[in-house]
């Protein structure tokens, strides 16, 4: 199994790649050998993967990671570097590598004083590996304090260091950031291709991976969740019943509540899961005795500590909410889709029942305004509007027609 096989659907992405990590192969080599560098290199120093939500951008960027790490002895026979199984491959992939640092966010944005610290990181010689790998899931959550504090670094980089940018579009990154990066597109990989992973690599039976694959439309993260969490197929089978609720204004006002109710439960899930043992771990750092009161001057840090907590269940909560309109979007899609004779795949044919319910009883007008509030709504909750009003402005919008 190497390196690329998680990449679902990328044979074109995989290739340059494979193609960059065996250039950078040749460099390193070069340069201990003290030979002249390849001017047609295919490799260089900063990169930006984007593609939609579920096309594997950070998996690529780990793959590519890991393939720059490789140290199996194949490569000295012509191999490709990014066997999967070597030190350097199996470290970088679970993220222990001591020279690949794997930078994503659980909060609504990523600040300077993160990426200052990635920055001067950045300008260290690799430690143990073949190069300093800085990999950041996330860089269309950057201030844009933060993305001029990157520039400098990525324009000046340390001639060992490689930067990997994953975001959604090229247009949610600075322009002087992009220009310097050489930029891949990945794309929503093939339905059949992602039931294919769920079957293989996590022993999902093969009739739940394909309703799982077909009904997140190939996002490949929801799809494996949906296959094999059953707390999220009845999150999904609740939110696929909003558009039969909205009959009256009652109607409306409840399923916006329960909406936010669920994305609500769903933060105060992770906080439990996580801002206890975070909490007690700084405590414990600081000198604390459990029962007993603090040092003095550590209350600075922990409230640092609860703020960080409190924006990421912000965000949490925001995710949940986001997803659920993900596949109202996709229900009305289907809607439009039987109204218009499409031959397009139905994406959530479990509820076909309702679709054509909905689809009789509407004109494509209306399934297309319905689509628009949706999308309004998320374009509402990112400029921060009270999430509970803003859906509660889709569900009326959605009643209306």
């Amino acid at each position: 199994m190497t390196v690329w096989d998680d990449l679902v659907g990328q044979t074109r992405v995989q290739e340059q790649l494979a193609a960059a990590a065996k250039d950078a192969d040749a460099l390193v080599t070069a340069v201990s050998d003290g030979k002249p560098l390849d001017q047609g290199s295919k490799m260089t120093h900063a990169w930006l993967f984007t593609g939609p939500p579920g096309s594997g951008r950070s998996t690529a960027a780990r793959a590519f990671a890991a393939a720059l790490q490789c140290t199996s002895p194949d490569r000295a026979l012509g191999g490709v570097p990014g066997c999967g199984f070597c030190d350097g491959c199996h470290t970088s992939l679970i993220g222990t590598h001591a020279d690949v640092q794997i930078i994503r966010t659980d909060l609504l944005s990523i600040g300077v004083k993160e990426t200052r610290d990635l920055v001067r990181r950045a300008q260290l010689s690799p430690a143990v590996g073949r190069w300093q790998v800085i990999v950041m899931e996330d860089a269309d959550r950057l201030t844009e304090g933060a993305g001029n504090v990157l520039l400098k670094a990525v324009e000046e980089p340390a001639p060992r260091t490689v930067w990997m940018l994953c975001a959604p579009s090229l247009e949610d990154v600075l322009p002087t950031i992009r220009s310097r990066c050489r930029h891949l597109t990945l794309s929503t990989p093939p339905v059949e291709a992602v039931a294919d992973v769920l079957i293989r690599r996590d022993g999902v039976d093969p009739e739940r991976a394909h309703s799982a694959a077909r009904a997140t439309q190939g996002h490949i993260g929801r799809a494996r969740r949906l296959a094999t969490d059953e707390r999220a197929r009845a999150r999904r089978a609740a939110v696929l019943k909003v558009p039969l609720r909205v009959a009256d204004v009652g109607g409306c006002l409840k399923a916006a509540q329960e909406l936010i109710d669920t994305a609500t439960d769903d933060a105060k899930q992770m906080a439990e899961e996580v801002d206890v043992k975070e909490t007690e771990d700084l405590k414990a750092a600081l000198g604390g005795v459990a029962g007993g009161r603090m040092p003095r001057g550590t209350a600075g840090a922990m409230k640092e500590l609860e703020d960080k907590q409190k924006r990421r269940k912000t965000r949490t909560q925001r995710d949940s909410l986001d997803l659920a309109l993900t596949e109202l979007t996709g229900f009305y899609r289907d809607v439009l889709a039987l109204q218009l004779g499409s031959r397009i795949a139905i994406a959530n044919v479990d509820v076909h029942d309702s679709l054509d319910r909905i689809a009789e009883s509407s004109t494509p007008a209306q399934t297309l305004r319905r689509i628009e509030s949706v999308i309004a709504c998320r374009d509402a909750m990112d400029r921060n509007v009270a999430p509970l009003l803003a859906v509660e402005a889709m569900t009326m919008a959605l009643r209306a027609g």
